[in-house]
């Protein structure tokens, strides 16, 4: 059988497009001018939520390590995740205002200064990544609402690849668009079976436009969703290890769980979009 292979990194220059954000992970520390190393932290805290990563000078490693805490396990159980993102907000300690509020008897754990390391409007935007072939392990790229109000915060997922769904042959990506609270969005999420391995390299990508939402995969456009949120949004890049999905003998195996990432890249049109 022939060795699966890496798909090549895409130029920085894109025809038609400007580069208005990136990380190619080429420095050995986090740039933290462009990401926030922590999970939704007003539901748990910075501390508790940080990543375990590393930084190689040539890519970013995101880690599961074998004594991470679970990042908040009193609404999410013993859910481990290291993750990035670009952007924060919420209300004070005890209130109700924060981003993403996956459960609805969340409170404030610890208020957050409001940060906007990138938050864009509509764009391009690509990452290239290895993913965990482990069952119970999932990596993602996706988008939140930055959510300074609460409707404004839809979910807009670029990649989300789960262990269990990688071989050789083929993997699955699943990617589309979430309501949470936005009555102005439909759940649209798809999940397609496609020929690589995605636990070598490959490009993810998805262009937002103000009518639509266009999603690759090594540059092939898979799917045109005909809905688009129209606020600011952020990024959210991690690993999660999820508790129902891990083999019974997980335990024995080798530490870290790591995914790699090449870069991220966020454009934008030359000429806007009309």
């Amino acid at each position: 059988m022939e060795e699966t292979k890496d798909f090549p990194a895409n130029p920085p220059e894109k025809q038609g497009y400007r580069l208005e954000f990136y990380d190619e992970f080429n420095d050995t520390v986090l740039n933290t001018h462009k990401w926030l190393p922590s999970y939704l932290p007003q539901w748990s805290s910075r501390e508790r939520s940080a990543p375990r990563y590393s930084l190689s000078g040539q890519s970013l490693r995101l880690h599961i390590e074998a004594d991470q805490p679970a990042w908040c396990r009193d609404y999410d159980g013993e859910v481990r995740v290291s993750s990035l993102q670009t952007g924060c907000f919420s209300g004070p300690k005890g209130s109700k205002i924060g981003q993403h509020k996956f459960n609805p008897k969340l409170v404030v754990a610890e208020a957050q200064p409001t940060a906007r390391l990138y938050t864009p409007k509509y764009g391009y935007f690509e990452t290239r990544l290895k993913a965990v072939p482990i069952p119970g392990y999932m990596v993602a790229l996706w988008m939140i609402g930055f959510e300074e109000q609460p409707e404004d915060s839809a979910v807009i997922d670029i990649c989300e690849i789960f262990g269990q769904d990688i071989t050789a042959e083929s993997s699955q990506n699943g990617y589309g668009v979430k309501q949470f609270n936005d009555p102005s969005i439909s759940d649209e999420s798809y999940r397609d079976e496609l020929a690589i391995d995605a636990s070598k390299y490959h490009i993810y990508a998805a262009e937002w436009t103000p009518t639509y939402i266009d999603f690759y995969v090594d540059n092939v456009k898979t799917r045109r969703v005909e809905q688009s949120p129209n606020y600011p949004m952020q990024f959210m890049l991690g690993i999660y290890e999820l508790p129902d999905r891990l083999e019974k003998n997980l335990s024995a195996s080798a530490w870290p769980k790591t995914c790699e990432v090449d870069y991220f890249r966020g454009y934008q049109p030359v000429n806007d979009y009309r």
